[in-house]
């Protein structure tokens, strides 16, 4: 589970404005009159540097985003409510940092316009409904508008003014990213193509006895298959062919034929109507680029990762001493430093905002009781994120008490770390070997073949056909006139779910088909009320790769592996030096206490008396955020880093 860098989200927390992908899609009719029309009016419920946060702003951000929603009560709840509260405090310090850039009425019609075009929602009651549903009125979702283009503005001064990448960043950033800067692997070889399965097959049985490929496919492709080359794949080019990429075969034989790393022939393979045998005579792998040949793009990745960071520096400068004030008590919220480390405190809100866009965890919200999921996610997840948050904001500093010549957001410094902690893991042969024979069911071409099917409505009809039929003439006209219907199911792979499970085993697993023409007979199988009879051709039974055919890619995942655990490792050890202070176990403790104080305890109503009121302790009213938090009084809220 990696951390996003900040950056990757900063253009959604404009009005928690783009939550779940809403607010674009939602865009009201050009009106006539002001720009922003009347403004939108609500019950106060904190103030973000003096500017008003309202309770329906608040709750349209928790009704617009289903995990939010998911609960009212606990201590899910209660993070949900710490969540909503920082995203909109971030979103109003945003907006309020770009509300002196210029943009214009026309700039918003046009974006307006744009939105209601691409979303072929033009119906002026329609939009104001969608509006409505939302949260949004006319004037409101008007001002997201300005707000976002003058915030994409704002955006693009940042970047325009990033510092420029320096040759010794560009180095270190193609040093520690080697994978980056690699040449495709190549083949030199040639192909014969030709439109007719049978005389494929006939081709393939010539050239694997000894037949010159090259003049095969002379004498057989057609000339736009590089007939006049004798198929070679490149140009000729000193008596050979020129090396050629993946990309140059059509998707369905560029695999096969970039298998055999050691030389070969393949087998036939059809594609787009034609049938293809390609010959590898030399295979090239993957090579490092030279930095002069790769430094250009070094240099745009890590100017890339500079604008990242002025966007991160910017962001964060905006939260530093923030006044927070609440006016409503029932949306006040904790937001205590739950980390420290590098002379730099960490929030709860950080947390939460990993965990809740965390796909895993919408997904545990769908499985299990808020109350389980909670446990789980104060247990595993949070833990882990936690440590992560530490090493982004312990990265820079790290990075700088190395000299190392790294640029980019927190995570983007740490992943460098990390990378710089790994760069001398190698991958030994015997760790090629170990994966080998420990996954080897990962290395396995399934079974595969080409399937039709008679089924009868007589179970005697259908063992008759299956022991009569020897092939002579047609399988369709041979199941017909013993009274079956065909169905072609056409090219199956064992388990691929064209068949039923008991179809795919009497063609796949069972062990008694019988030889009938150019195929196989499969056993009677019932399917239902009626009984079919199968006939496969060209079946392939299933094999495993040997290693010589897998070795690179066995090679490339197991060394990303072990670049992983030494890197961590690695960054780990350096982030302790710096002595972190972990509190989260303290503040998660402390929550849950104030979670349960704050809830209310069942009563039992007296005899004879009726339900609790609404708006009561036992029936919360509608609309109020969610419980855990206790109704104080006001206070000043301190700053969140």
């Amino acid at each position: 589970m990696n951390r996003k860098p900040l950056v990757n989200g900063l253009l959604i927390l404009l009005a928690v404005l783009l939550v779940a992908g809403m607010a674009y899609q939602f865009t009201p009719a050009l009106q006539g009159g002001s720009l922003f029309g009347k403004k939108q009016t609500g019950t106060p419920a904190l103030t973000v540097n003096g500017s008003t946060v309202t309770a329906q702003e608040l709750n349209a951000v928790k009704t617009s985003n289903p995990v939010l929603g998911s609960t009212d009560t606990g201590v899910l709840a209660d993070d949900f409510k710490t969540y909503i509260v920082q995203s909109k405090v971030r979103e109003k310090l945003i907006t309020d940092a770009v509300k002196d850039i210029k943009v214009s009425r026309d700039d918003v019609n046009a974006e307006v316009k744009k939105i209601r075009e691409s979303n072929k929602l033009t119906d002026n009651k329609a939009w104001t409904d969608a509006l409505q549903s939302r949260g949004f009125t006319d004037s409101s979702f008007r001002e997201q508008v300005r707000a976002s283009l003058a915030y994409q503005r704002k955006v693009d001064d940042l970047k325009k003014a990033a510092p420029a990448a320096t040759d010794a960043e560009a180095k270190a950033y193609y040093d520690l990213n080697p994978q980056a800067f690699q040449s495709d692997a190549r083949i030199v070889g040639r192909q014969i193509v030709v439109a007719d399965k049978a005389k494929a097959a006939t081709l393939l049985a010539q050239v694997k006895g000894g037949a010159d490929f090259a003049k095969v496919a002379s004498d057989n492709n057609a000339s736009g298959d590089f007939k006049d080359r004798g198929g070679a794949l490149g140009p000729i080019e000193n008596g050979a062919p020129r090396a050629v990429a993946q990309v140059a075969l059509p998707t369905e034989v560029g695999p096969a034929a970039f298998a055999l790393t050691g030389g070969g022939v393949t087998d036939v393979i059809a594609s787009g109507g034609k049938f293809y045998i390609v010959k590898v005579e030399k295979y090239l792998p993957p090579a490092a680029k030279s930095f002069a040949d790769a430094k250009t793009d070094a240099m745009t990745a890590v100017s890339e990762q500079k604008k990242n960071a002025a966007l991160e520096t910017w962001v964060t400068g905006l939260e530093k001493g923030v006044k927070i004030e609440y006016k409503d008590p029932n949306w006040k919220v904790e937001n205590p430093t739950v980390a420290t480390v590098a002379g730099q405190d960490i929030p709860y809100s950080d947390v939460l905002e990993q965990v809740i866009s965390n796909q895993q965890f919408s997904q545990l919200l769908q499985q299990v009781p808020a109350e389980q999921a909670a446990q789980l996610v104060n247990g595993i997840l949070k833990p882990q994120v936690m440590q992560q948050l530490i090493q982004g904001y312990a990265a820079p500093t790290i990075a700088q008490n190395l000299n190392l010549n790294l640029a980019g957001s927190r995570q983007e410094i740490a992943a460098g770390l990390a990378a710089y902690g790994a760069r001398d893991v190698k991958v030994a042969d015997a760790d090629i070997q170990a994966y080998y024979d420990q996954n080897k069911a990962q290395f396995q071409s399934p079974a595969s073949g080409t399937v039709s099917e008679a089924s009868f409505k007589d179970q005697a009809k259908a063992v008759a056909f299956r022991s009569g039929w020897n092939g002579s003439g047609t399988f369709t006209s041979a199941a017909a006139k013993g009274g079956g219907t065909v169905s072609e199911h056409g090219s199956v792979t064992a388990g691929d779910g064209k068949l039923a499970a008991d179809l795919n085993a009497a063609v796949f697993t069972a062990k008694s088909l019988r030889t009938a023409g150019e195929g196989s007979l499969s056993d009677v199988v019932k399917v239902g009320e009626r009984y079919s009879v199968l006939y496969v051709t060209d079946l392939k039974a299933a094999a495993t790769q040997p290693l010589s055919t897998v070795r690179a890619q066995i090679e490339t995942q197991v060394l990303a592996s072990k670049k992983q655990e030494a890197g961590q490792k690695f960054l780990t050890a350096q982030v302790a030096t710096l002595k972190p202070v972990d509190k989260l176990k303290t503040v998660l403790d402390a929550q849950a206490k104030r979670v349960a104080a704050a809830t209310p305890k069942p009563t039992t109503p007296a005899a004879g008396s009726g339900s609790a009121t609404p708006g009561s302790a036992a029936t919360p009213a509608t609309g109020t955020p969610p419980t855990g938090t206790p109704a104080t009084s006001a206070t000043p809220a301190p700053a969140t880093k």
